[in-house]
């Protein structure tokens, strides 16, 4: 049975802090789905385990439409909410955007990375003072693999007159152990780094909250 939705009300007088996460979620769904309140339909969706990753991973309308039993403005809400929930972590990274060690460029890139349910491969462009100038994706693949050619991580980084770079990818398994294909191709990116004169800094492998970092084992 759902509660009483005096939801709006609890948030104006005491704030969202004391909000359940079905509250949360009702607000931003606003309105129910066919006579159905939207703090039952959020109920529905805050019970499901890993609902924050399952939610954090959907890139599309259809795939929240496609998970959860809501409208297609309730899904364009849900998946505005967890994109700006991301730019958060992004932005809170940003203001120490000074990456000095391996950990920084890992704490930098989790929030963007934990959560992919495919293999993404990003490259964090740094200036002469290992200041970011910016993160782009390079390329997106399967469960297990995302194939990545040395001239697609330079271009962007020669555009962006970057002094060196970092490039990272997670793996969907949460496990962060490099394959052989992760420690081929960090060799041929530092290889193509030092005849480009923009060294390879680290290739970070993000996992479900832990990391590996080629620099730290020496690879790099």
């Amino acid at each position: 049975m759902c509660m009483k939705d005096d939801v709006k009300e609890r948030l104006y007088q005491h704030g969202p802090e004391v909000l359940t996460n079905a509250e949360l979620i009702a607000l931003i769904l606003r309105k129910g789905k066919k006579n159905v309140s939207p703090l039952c339909v959020a109920e529905s969706i805050a019970s499901e385990d890993g609902v924050y990753r399952q939610l954090a991973a959907c890139h599309s309308v259809d795939e929240i439409l496609y998970q959860y039993s809501v409208t297609q403005e309730q899904a364009q809400a849900l998946l505005a909410a967890m994109e700006l929930g991301k730019r958060l972590v992004l932005a809170s990274n940003t203001e120490a955007d000074h990456i000095t060690s391996p950990g920084d460029a890992a704490q930098y890139l989790m929030g963007r990375l934990r959560s992919e349910t495919h293999e993404c491969f990003d490259v964090l462009l740094l200036n002469t003072k290992n200041r970011v100038i910016r993160l782009q994706r390079i390329a997106e693949g399967s469960l297990t693999s995302a194939v990545v050619h040395p001239r697609e991580v330079y271009a962007p980084a020669v555009t962006a007159h970057a002094a060196s770079l970092i490039v990272a990818h997670n793996h969907p398994s949460g496990d962060p152990y490099p394959s052989a294909e992760d420690r081929n191709l960090t060799q041929a990116l530092s290889k193509a780094g030092d005849v480009l004169g923009i060294p390879l800094m680290d290739h970070v492998i993000i996992g479900d909250g832990r990391y590996y970092s080629f620099k730290e084992h020496g690879a790099v």
